[in-house]
């Protein structure tokens, strides 16, 4: 234990690197995360620390999904709340 201290304290830029790295991935994540209403995701990435892997793994695979989604869905332009679609009928 004594070794890993002494690393540490003379190789501070391991975890200003990592800080600096972290932060932005984080910060990202969290937005999507409350964006798209994860409420678990959201509570992970507040307690947990993985060096962004996860917060990655969720930017690109599982709000890209929620994301595809959300376009498939058929938009309301009209101001009577009519859909699109109904307008043919």
């Amino acid at each position: 234990m004594q070794e890993f201290t002494k690393f540490i304290l003379n190789h501070q830029w391991i975890i200003w690197l990592a800080i600096v790295w972290t932060i932005p991935w984080k910060g990202v994540a969290l937005w999507k995360a409350a964006r798209y209403k994860h409420i678990i995701w959201f509570v992970i990435f507040l307690l947990l620390n993985t060096l962004a892997l996860l917060e990655i793994f969720y930017i690109f695979f599982v709000s890209e999904k929620k994301k595809e989604n959300k376009n498939l869905l058929p938009k309301n332009n009209n101001k009577n709340g009519n859909h699109n679609f109904i307008k043919g009928l």
